[in-house]
């Protein structure tokens, strides 16, 4: 019974050592994988590559900034920061410096889109983002805003982003009832709420024995009729300049 009991113990030992041998070698493998990232700022782009293709990395220029203090064609910025441990093959993200700001920014405001950016571009800049927002007092289409403002001498980037004014959106609200009041009255809350006014039907007033009648357009209808139905009905969205159809009665 010692006997199985010491080779049972004995083959337990051997898997738990073969389970640590195996751990301990993943862990070096990916170890192994790893390399530092270089310091690559300062360097010119194909310097950055060659270095960075001794380390068994690879190099993305993604955009150009100015600086005051690296030159122009050097990286000025980089992804992962050096030091940085990361696997053999990664790709470190790179910009490029374009020297201290010389262009001037141009002024944009109030001109359409389109001559805004070859406005832009035709001082060897890019257009950036461009984005819409609704402006008062400003027309649909024109910039509204731009970002770097007009002649700003400490731009980051050779981008100019802007903001252009869209069409108003049509002021809305729900429809209220104008039921029991009279047409006068219907007709001037209508107007100051910024719609219109369409056709007035009449309904002829209900008679014992006599059948009842749809509603008829009136040409001249009385201001003191009362109203009784209205389209569109109470609570219902509606928006400025939309058309209000009346019935009323007598």
């Amino acid at each position: 019974m010692r006997g199985f009991v010491r080779i049972v113990l004995l083959g337990l030992t051997l898997v738990v050592l073969a389970l640590l041998s195996a751990l301990t070698a993943m862990r070096f493998a990916i170890h192994r994988d790893e390399v530092d990232v270089p310091k690559l700022v300062g360097l010119s782009s194909a310097d950055a590559a060659r270095m960075a293709e001794n380390s068994g990395l690879a190099v993305d220029v993604e955009s150009n900034f100015y600086s005051p203090d690296v030159a122009a064609g050097r990286v000025v910025s980089q992804i992962p920061a050096p030091g940085s441990k990361v696997r053999r093959g990664w790709r470190v993200r790179t910009a490029l410096s374009l020297g201290p700001q010389k262009i001037a920014i141009p002024d944009v405001m109030g001109q359409s889109e389109r001559a805004a950016e070859l406005n832009v571009r035709r001082r060897g800049l890019e257009l950036g983002s461009v984005a819409e927002v609704s402006f008062p007092g400003v027309e649909a289409g024109q910039v509204a805003a731009q970002q770097p403002g007009a002649n700003a001498n400490n731009a980051t980037a050779p981008r100019v982003s802007l903001l252009v004014a869209s069409a108003a959106e049509p002021v809305s609200f729900v429809m209220p009832s104008f039921a029991g009041e009279t047409l006068a009255s219907a007709a001037e809350a209508i107007k100051n709420a910024g719609m219109k006014l369409g056709n007035v039907a009449a309904h002829a007033p209900l008679q014992a024995g006599v059948p009842f009648s749809a509603p008829t357009a009136l040409e001249v209808p009385s201001m003191a009729a009362i109203v009784v139905g209205q389209v569109p009905a109470a609570g219902e969205r509606v928006q400025e300049g939309q058309t209000i159809t009346l019935q009323v009665q007598e």
